[in-house]
């Protein structure tokens, strides 16, 4: 009887302790598609990897072009000269590397300009949830885009119009 009554306390008090928490949810891609901003530095970025993107295969080609010849006069080059195209074709593909690198890597161009361009409109966007879950309660907001566990949620709960709102107001 009395791990009866103990149980059903604390499942009360669970009830309780739930009842009063207030979620939300936000769809991150419905909004930042809605931020012209956003668009905008999208195409930039997109139209800055393309071209960095070429210019690695230019240089890849090139380097492509000296093996091809290499290949072709092998048989009558003497080891000296040899040694020049392997020590060329190796030049090209270490300037591939380190261009994909200064483009592409972790430091790079695209990165940094990236974390340039991007994250202040996040940081609005954060901003701006975050004002909105201060306003109204809310424990918890959850992002509907990323989250694949979300089965199912009534349309009251999603703010996502209410933060585009606060960002373009």
């Amino acid at each position: 009887m009395k791990k009866v009554l103990i149980s059903l306390l604390m499942f009360a008090g669970c009830i309780v302790a739930s009842y009063g928490q207030k979620f939300a949810l936000v769809d991150m891609e419905y909004i930042m598609k809605n931020l012209g901003t956003y668009e905008v530095a999208q195409n930039q970025l997109e139209q800055l990897s393309q071209a960095r993107q070429k210019e690695v295969e230019t240089v890849q080609k090139q380097a492509e072009a000296i093996y091809k010849q290499y290949q072709a006069e092998r048989p009558y080059l003497t080891a000296a000269d040899q040694k020049r195209y392997e020590e060329a074709i190796t030049a090209k593909e270490k300037e591939v590397s380190e261009l994909r690198y200064k483009y592409f890597g972790p430091e790079g161009e695209i990165y940094k300009k990236r974390q340039a361009m991007i994250e202040p409109i996040q940081t609005q966007v954060y901003d701006a949830i975050k004002e909105i879950a201060e306003l109204n309660g809310f424990q918890a907001i959850f992002d509907r885009a990323t989250s694949a566990n979300i089965i199912y949620a009534t349309p009251r709960i999603d703010i996502s119009d209410q933060v585009l709102a606060k960002i373009l107001n």
